[in-house]
């Protein structure tokens, strides 16, 4: 994991939520989900600004969404800086799916 995901991996745990942390979906290794209401949080470094890299995400999110899966994008500056806010986002997130 990266700086940055460790820093949200943090405040995701202290949620308890059950959230697990590189998991993998089919072909692919999300950084963070929760399966019950099927939502992938993915931290995006600089990286995933150059042209192919959005093609490839497009790819995933699709393949994702054809499982049943969202996804939730945050940037690493996002995580890494203010953490217990994404946090929130996400269990705001998840508290709109699950009863």
């Amino acid at each position: 994991m990266t700086a940055s995901e460790r820093n949200l991996w943090k405040a995701l745990r202290a949620l308890d939520l059950h959230i697990r942390r590189q998991a993998p979906i089919g072909r692919y290794v999300a950084d963070f989900v929760h399966h019950p209401s099927r939502l992938v949080i993915e931290v995006d470094g600089g990286r995933h600004d150059l042209s192919e890299e959005q093609l490839h995400d497009a790819e995933r999110d699709a393949w994702l969404a054809s499982q049943g899966y969202r996804v939730l994008r945050v940037r690493d500056v996002e995580a890494f800086g203010n953490p217990e806010e994404i946090a929130e986002r996400v269990a705001a997130e998840i508290r709109r799916f699950v009863v």
